[in-house]
């Protein structure tokens, strides 16, 4: 079986090179190569024909291809939809703001939590991405875009701490300083709260930014909107926040989405009050993205107001996240769905 070269470290692949009788100071040509997005070992120049002939024999290279590709006349986003080499396929988001070009990536085809808002978890899980896969979706967004990128938040399609190995090799590819180089504080980790995976990440140090979808303060709103809380709690959760927070000295952000009648009362409010001084945590409200297959309808502006009143009053870190994309099936999972449902595929 062909292995997959784009998923290794230089270091592991100068032990491959070594295998083949090759000098490792080679590994750091060939991962230089893949970091720029070359796939075919025939056009890595500066390595000998007969090694470029056995890299052919003994791994497997893959180029994600644009299935579809829709730019925002708004705010100039871009959603892509990859196709990846199984025939399935994971949609990537590129936004500009003032200070640079952030992707959003899928870590995963579909997903298993079941989050009751959302567009994602529809179908539920086909499987998760390899490293080089995720890699793939910064490096090809960034070609394609011609937008250099110097953000990552890992919040599309997938829950990341379900799939955490390949994620956190992920983060070591995209944080290299002969790949692309992404500082860890540049990247984001949003989490349901897979609550058994947060002391073995804060274990990591990698100081980059942990978000918490917790869209409820509170048991029975969360454990209705998000099976995930089922079993964990939101008390749990809490818990975990601030032992993470604790060992890395890095601030946690609560993401919220504001949902009309479900979670934007004042008693929420009141509760989330409480939960983010408990952990020191930046609240960061997100008008809700109507899905069609979903019931749920974003809260009114008068609601959405007097919620950020209640927060700011009791002195909470709070920001609305400006809502980009609008009009090019900005909500996780919608445009891989759309695909799915006129063609029947990914």
């Amino acid at each position: 079986m062909e292995k997959d070269i784009l998923s290794m470290l230089p270091e592991e692949i100068g032990l491959e090179l070594e295998r083949l009788g090759q000098p490792k100071y080679r590994a750091k040509q060939v991962f230089s190569w893949l970091s720029r997005g070359v796939r075919d070992f025939d056009s890595m120049t500066n390595l000998p024909k007969s090694l470029r002939d056995r890299l052919k024999d003994e791994f497997s290279l893959y180029e994600p291809k644009v299935l579809s590709k829709q730019v925002s006349a708004i705010d100039g986003t871009i959603k892509y939809l990859w196709e990846l080499k199984d025939g399935n396929a994971v949609e990537t988001v590129v936004m500009s703001y003032k200070h640079g070009n952030t992707v959003c990536v899928s870590c995963q085809v579909g997903c298993r939590q079941g989050c009751a808002f959302c567009a994602s978890t529809i179908g539920g899980l086909v499987r998760s991405l390899e490293p080089s896969e995720i890699l793939d979706e910064v490096l090809f967004s960034q070609l394609d875009s011609g937008k250099p990128i110097s953000n990552i938040v890992l919040m599309g399609i997938g829950e990341p701490l379900d799939n955490f190995e390949n994620v956190m090799r992920f983060l070591d590819l995209v944080n290299h300083p002969d790949g692309m180089n992404i500082g860890m504080r540049h990247i984001s980790l949003s989490t349901c709260g897979i609550t058994e995976r947060f002391d073995e990440l804060a274990e990591r140090d990698l100081q980059l930014t942990l978000s918490v979808s917790l869209h409820a303060p509170d048991d029975e709103t969360r454990s209705m909107l998000m099976p995930a809380n089922r079993g964990r709690g939101v008390d749990k959760l809490m818990d975990c926040c601030r032992r993470y927070s604790r060992h890395t000295g890095r601030r946690i952000s609560f993401e919220y989405a504001m949902i009309d009648g479900v979670n934007d009362t004042e008693r929420h409010a009141r509760l989330l009050v409480r939960r983010a001084k408990e952990t020191g945590a930046h609240v960061n409200l997100i008008p809700l993205n109507h899905v069609e297959e979903r019931r749920f309808r974003p809260s009114t502006p008068g609601h959405m107001k007097a919620f950020i009143k209640i927060l700011e009053d009791e002195g909470v870190n709070v920001t609305v996240r400006r809502k980009l994309g609008g009009d090019v099936d900005a909500s996780c999972g919608q445009l891989r769905r759309k695909i799915r449902k006129e063609t029947g595929t990914v």
